[in-house]
């Protein structure tokens, strides 16, 4: 009798242990499919899925001769017809005369960008003299603009950077100031009772609070600054991509215009991937806390 109390007794108490136990791996296997399913999770390598997929049926429907030839050649001769712009010294240097004139406008428009945004976010004053001419010059066609920056700064270089510089400041100013304008007071309040100096609240709510807007602006200026010099380029140039494949239109070779829009379609789609890389790594703690 004695016996059969005890292990029931034991009985009891393991069945009692293992369900704790139990229900621990099942909270941890809830998490894990969680962050699996998660949108941010996903990884790099699977966005060139559809790249990969769009090429394979340009290549299938080349080889069956579904495509005119002369008006989308086949993936094999654009290969081809870059190798021998590479060879020829054509293709790395227009493509480092985009690079420096992307970088050059990125640059500034980025620095505007911020700046403006953190002086109207952070004062009534800044924002009463700021957002209302950010917002008008929104309203206006950026490319609109260069006549009148051609007859100010000349047809070089300078209305050039200029134009990619408005391109790229625009959506880094307005997705920055409204994730300022979108802290919660309640951290405000809290910044207040702690005693906080003006840089301690900046440094430690404002820029938190402000990054996830910021990299959401990033990645449009990224891709404005990429669409503009398209556009640029084919414009009172000597030289890039656009006058590549300005030249290329006007001999008719509509080879030498896929490799530039290839050639501009990877640099866009690197730099974007970039920039979602940093953000996911400045921003994790966003994924532990949603954890």
């Amino acid at each position: 009798m004695t016996t059969t109390t005890t292990a029931s007794t034991a009985t009891g108490t393991g069945s009692t242990t293992a369900a704790p136990v139990k229900d621990r791996e099942e909270g941890h296997g809830t998490r894990r499919r969680r962050r699996s399913l998660s949108p941010g999770r996903s990884l790099p390598a699977s966005r060139l899925v559809g790249p990969a997929v769009l090429l394979a049926l340009w290549a299938g429907a080349s080889a069956a001769g579904r495509l005119d030839p002369g008006a989308i050649p086949a993936p094999w001769t654009v290969l081809r017809t870059a190798g021998h712009l590479w060879t020829a010294g054509t293709l790395p240097t227009d493509i480092l005369t985009s690079l420096e004139r992307a970088a050059y406008g990125f640059a500034i428009g980025l620095t505007a960008g911020v700046a403006l945004a953190l002086a109207s976010g952070l004062s009534r004053i800044g924002e009463a003299l700021i957002d209302g001419t950010v917002n008008l010059n929104r309203a206006i066609p950026t490319l609109g603009l260069i006549p009148l920056f051609i007859l100010w700064l000349g047809i070089g270089e300078s209305f050039k950077i200029a134009i990619i510089a408005i391109v790229v400041y625009i959506p880094i100013y307005l997705n920055t100031h409204a994730a300022l304008s979108g802290i919660d007071s309640r951290f405000v309040e809290l910044a207040e009772v702690q005693g906080l100096s003006r840089w301690a609240f900046i440094r430690q709510i404002v820029i938190p609070g402000a990054l996830p807007g910021f990299f959401v602006g990033l990645r449009l200026g990224v891709t404005g600054s990429w669409l503009g010099l398209v556009v640029l380029e084919q414009i009172n140039a000597t030289s890039g991509l656009g006058y590549m494949m300005f030249q290329a239109q006007n001999y008719g070779q509509s080879d030498v215009i896929l490799v530039g829009l290839l050639v501009y379609g990877v640099f866009g789609l690197v730099s974007d991937s970039t920039v979602r890389l940093i953000e996911r790594r400045v921003l994790s703690w966003r994924r532990t806390l949603s954890s």
